[in-house]
């Protein structure tokens, strides 16, 4: 038996993890899902409804996707993305942290101020944008999030910032963080993501 993931394409916690289990070379069966017609199997194992959701073999069930990262990376870790000091671990911490949570809300404020009885996003992008700021002064001295080489953190922040970018690209573009530009566009042109987007079509119930 395979892990069994279920996962929609754009989602950017679902990306992360996918990017998670490609780089680990764990595999694993993938269950396209679309977010307004949820599978009944999937709900059964994780009544959240939110992806993504890995269903490992042993019947646990791993519903976040820094938990799904984590194991697949403690299995196998071939690109060292683990953080291997104390220190190291605590900046990943803290900058996941900053991303999924006080970043996350501004953006998801930016892209879609409607949900929220917002007349537009404004405030919250030059919010986001402070946070962006801090990402764009680290690139400048180091090449990635991590450090010298791209690691957990890049994977768990870039789909977000790729979510913002692309909420208005060319005002995004327009803006003083060149390193921040780079560094995004490198990981959009990367092996790794071209991978974990491609199109995969509508999971489907086996008829019983």
């Amino acid at each position: 038996m395979t892990p069994v993931l279920y996962s929609f394409r754009r989602c950017p916690y679902a990306m992360r993890a996918r990017l998670a289990l490609l780089v680990s070379g764990v595999a694993y069966e993938h269950r396209e899902v679309a977010l307004k017609a949820k599978p009944a199997e999937m709900l059964a194992v994780s009544p959240k409804g939110t992806v993504p959701v890995l269903c490992l073999p042993t019947g646990e069930v791993l519903e976040q996707s820094l938990d799904i990262m984590l194991w697949a990376l403690q299995l196998n870790d071939p690109q060292a993305w683990l953080p291997n000091t104390p220190e190291a671990w605590a900046l990943t911490h803290e900058g996941i942290a900053l991303n999924d949570g006080e970043f996350k809300a501004h953006l998801d404020r930016y892209k879609y101020p409607q949900r929220f009885g917002l007349a537009d996003g404004v405030h919250h992008r030059t919010q986001a944008t402070d946070m962006l700021m801090r990402w764009q002064s680290l690139l400048q001295a180091q090449s990635f999030l991590a450090g010298d080489k791209w690691g957990l953190l890049d994977a768990c922040v870039a789909p977000f910032v790729r979510q913002f970018a692309h909420t208005d690209r060319a005002w995004f573009e327009a803006q003083p963080w060149p390193q921040l530009a780079k560094w995004l566009v490198a990981f959009e042109n990367s092996e790794a993501f071209l991978a974990v987007m491609h199109k995969h079509p509508l999971w489907v119930s086996p008829q019983v």
